[in-house]
């Protein structure tokens, strides 16, 4: 009997300790009994990924937090709160497909405007020389185009019907004003010229007379001086610089108004920029702006001259206007322009981070680990690689900047599946990114000011509702967007 019970009291006792002990597992994983085996990792807020648990509870917007496993599962909860579009990729295949991930920065910097630039003559400086009479070339000096030329050196010479009359008369004006004394041997018919000669005309009209035939003030005052009546007229260069154009030949005989030459004087010039729209308003006047040639560096500065629009190739032309020592910039030469812009604080990411469809435009913001929101954002000036955000994305967020193109396909297989077409709208009570389809089938949307809004949650639309100048009535610079960050991207008061 004593026997009996001593076996009877260790059964009990081993039936004791073994429920006991699967009484105190139960009570401490019950997830992990739940799930079947599978570890967790940790807890999230299903309203807001970014909120990390170490054990189960209530998240603050009232909801049961929801674990994340170690295989890269979860509950279905988190994903369905989330806008349409959002993924879950595993860390395994984050790094099988090169996924990179960074922070959204609001800074300033340097920008650089490089633009290819075409050098040409200042049109001030352009010496066009014509024919004041029609004529014959006697002669023409060994003066071909991109010849560099002085300041009156002889072209060529020319021969005009009236250009014997015209120095006999002005001789004849200078001997009857005195300032000359006239030699009858030399001009037999001088007492002709001076008894028809009117009193008190001024010699200006007769040097006049033979301007008009195109001969230079050197030329006249020679004539003057020496009383020697010469056959030709001589085509001098009215400034020092380049023969742009040649446009007569020995013997040819020319027409009034015949273009002769073309002198640019290059010793100042104009470099001509090819700049988009969206660049010309960089380039302000009388700013300085360098450029390279050849590797030599010159100094411009940008016209007062508002740039000119070409219809060819829908570009603005921003001038430059630049000292040319050495004249080593000749016409239609190409320079290579840097102009350094400062630019204001902006929200930029990298370029290959936004993906453009050509009907919107979409970054993959992470919201936990392994969970992506695809987020619709408004971008400005792309510059040196960057993107401006104007409108979707704070400082701060972190963002997938390579391997987005392999979430996005995943993202569209996985909306095509749950047949989700909706598009994304910022909750304005909480800034959680929300589905216009969803919210407004579960009855959380408002109106307001012609506007619709949508959110979240009910709270959130209760908030909204009770003071909608609240959320809508916030500048662009408040602490708003600060204090959303803070909170990880969603607030509930």
């Amino acid at each position: 009997m004593k026997k009996y019970l001593y076996v009877l009291s260790i059964v009990l006792l081993l039936a004791i300790t073994f429920f006991s002990g699967y009484w105190y597992s139960q009570r401490t994983s019950p997830d992990k009994a739940s799930s079947g085996g599978r570890q967790i990792l940790y807890y999230v807020d299903p309203m807001n990924p970014g909120h990390r648990y170490d054990k189960p509870g209530i998240a603050p917007c009232g909801m049961s937090l929801e674990p994340v496993y170690a295989d890269g599962g979860g509950n279905s909860a988190g994903m369905n709160m989330m806008p349409a579009g959002s993924v879950r990729v595993s860390p395994e295949k984050q790094q099988l497909i090169g996924v990179r991930i960074e922070p959204v920065e609001k800074a300033s910097g340097t920008h650089t405007v490089r633009a290819l630039g075409r050098v040409a003559a200042d049109e001030t400086r352009i010496y066009r020389i014509r024919a004041y009479t029609d004529g014959w070339i006697r002669k023409v000096f060994p003066v071909t185009t991109g010849t560099l030329v002085k300041k009156n050196q002889p072209l060529a010479y020319f021969y005009a019907a009236e250009l014997l009359t015209a120095q006999q008369a002005y001789i004849s004006i200078l001997a009857s004003t005195g300032k000359i004394q006239l030699s009858g041997k030399q001009y037999p018919e001088a007492g002709k010229y001076q008894q028809f000669t009117p009193l008190g005309t001024s010699v200006d009209k007769y040097r006049d007379n033979l301007r008009n035939l195109g001969m230079s003030d050197i030329q006249i005052e020679e004539i003057g001086r020496t009383q020697v009546i010469t056959q030709d007229i001589v085509i001098r260069s009215p400034a020092g610089g380049f023969v742009l154009a040649r446009n007569i030949t020995p013997d040819e005989r020319f027409e009034k108004g015949s273009e002769l030459f073309t002198i640019a004087d290059l010793r100042r010039v104009w470099i001509l920029l090819d700049t988009y729209e969206n660049e010309a308003r960089y380039f302000r006047p009388g700013q300085k702006v360098a450029f390279r040639y050849q590797g030599k560096v010159f100094q411009a500065r940008v016209s007062s001259v508002p740039p000119v629009f070409d219809p060819v190739t829908r570009t603005l032309k921003v001038r430059l206007e630049a000292d040319n020592p050495g004249l080593v910039l000749r016409p239609d030469m190409f320079v290579d322009v840097e102009h350094e812009v400062t630019m204001p604080p902006a929200v930029t990411v990298p370029a290959e981070a936004v993906l453009d469809s050509g009907l919107k435009k979409t970054v993959f913001v992470e919201r936990g680990t392994g969970l992506f929101e695809a987020r619709e954002v408004e971008t400005g000036k792309y510059l040196d690689g960057r993107v401006e955000i104007l409108e979707g994305l704070n400082p701060g967020e972190r963002i997938v900047v390579s391997g987005n193109f392999l979430i996005d396909s995943e993202s569209r297989m996985k909306s095509a599946s749950e047949g989700m077409s909706g598009t994304g709208s910022i909750d304005p009570a909480c800034g959680m990114m929300v589905d216009e389809g969803k919210s407004k089938a579960a009855g959380l949307s408002s109106e307001y000011q012609g506007k619709t809004y949508f959110f979240c949650t009910l709270q959130c639309k209760k908030d909204f509702d009770k003071a909608p100048t609240k959320y809508t009535g916030k500048s662009a610079d408040d602490n708003s967007d600060k204090k959303v960050m803070e909170n990880g991207g969603h607030r509930h008061d």
